[in-house]
C-alpha cells in the first residue's frame, strides 16, 4: 500500500478525525480555563502564580497539538511525531499535578483531570498500531 493509500484508508481517516476532535476539545477546555483564570484573577486563593503559568503552558501546548493534529492528517511525519511526544509529555505533567498535594487549587486539578482523560484518548490513537504503521518509515 502506498503512503497516499495509507493516509486515505478509512481507518486512518477515522483516526485523524477523532484525534482532531479530541485535541480540539482539549484546546477548547484550555481556552475556557484561561478565560476563567482571567475572570477569577482577583481571588488569590483560586488563581495563584502557579495557576497562571500552568494554564498558559496548557493553552500553548493545546494550540501546538491542534496544529500538529491537522498536519498529521495531511501526512506530516514530523507533526505526527510531535503529536505523539506532546500527548505523552502533557499526560505525565497532568499526572504530577494531580498527585502533588496542595500545589494547585482543586478546581484546576479537576479541569486537568478532564484534560487528562481527553489526552489519554489522543495518546491511545496516535500510539496505536494503525497510525504507527501509516507513519512507519520504509
Amino acid at each position: 500500500m502506498t503512503d497516499a493509500q495509507k493516509l486515505h484508508h478509512p481507518r486512518s481517516l477515522t483516526a485523524f478525525r477523532t484525534t482532531k476532535l479530541l485535541v480540539g476539545c482539549y484546546l477548547g477546555i484550555s481556552v475556557l480555563t484561561l478565560v476563567a483564570v482571567v475572570l477569577l484573577s482577583g481571588d488569590a486563593a483560586l488563581v495563584t502564580d502557579a495557576v497562571w503559568v500552568r494554564v498558559v503552558i496548557v493553552v500553548a501546548s493545546a494550540l501546538l497539538m491542534f496544529l500538529s493534529a491537522v498536519r498529521t492528517a495531511r501526512g506530516s511525519r514530523r507533526a505526527y511525531r510531535r503529536l505523539r511526544i506532546l500527548s505523552g509529555v502533557m499526560l505525565a505533567a497532568i499526572a504530577v499535578i494531580l498527585a502533588v498535594p496542595g500545589a494547585f487549587p482543586v478546581w484546576l486539578k479537576i479541569e486537568q483531570g478532564v484534560c487528562g482523560l481527553v489526552l489519554l484518548g489522543v495518546a491511545a490513537l496516535v500510539n496505536g498500531k494503525h497510525l504507527r504503521a501509516v507513519f512507519a518509515v520504509g
